[in-house]
């Protein structure tokens, strides 16, 4: 009853949230696929597909349009119209989601809005993302991947 406490440490088996590396500020409007590895923020308007190893952020301001957002983890403040495919998934308050959702955890807030079909799964199917650890050694074909390529003839 009064004998010792037990002091091992706790481990958590879930993986830290990634922190933002990229914002898609309000006013922006990009049209293309956004894929990589990292924390996206959209404030802005973006039509085209998402595919992001890492957390997806849609703020009070921001508006996805496409075919599929594909993350780790999705957060919707503002506006997305497309499928979500997500280990975990929270619509604030502010957030209007427009299309079916597949996850492995889901929550909202009061006020929040849904307009779709919601799968729960046990492990979601993200292996077409960019892989969590990758060699830094060697940079992908298409450029260094620290951020958007410029179109053809652009500067």
């Amino acid at each position: 009853m009064f004998g010792k406490k037990s002091t091992s440490p706790k481990v958590s088996t879930t993986t830290p949230v990634a922190r933002v590396t990229t914002v898609l500020g309000p006013g922006i409007s990009w049209k293309g696929d956004l894929r990589g590895k990292g924390g996206v923020r959209i404030e802005g308007s973006l039509e085209g597909e998402i595919a992001i190893r890492g957390l997806v952020i849609v703020g009070e301001t921001g508006r996805v349009t496409g075919e599929a957002i594909k993350a780790d983890t999705v957060i919707v403040a503002g506006t997305v119209n497309g499928h979500i495919i997500a280990e975990k998934l929270e619509i604030r308050a502010t957030g209007r989601v427009y299309g079916d959702v597949n996850t492995g955890s889901f929550s909202t807030d009061e006020g929040a809005f849904l307009r779709g079909k919601v799968t729960m799964e046990d492990s979601v199917d993200l292996s077409d993302l960019p892989p969590e650890k990758e060699n830094l050694q060697t940079a992908p074909e298409n450029g260094s991947g620290d951020g958007p390529e410029p179109a053809q003839g652009e500067d």
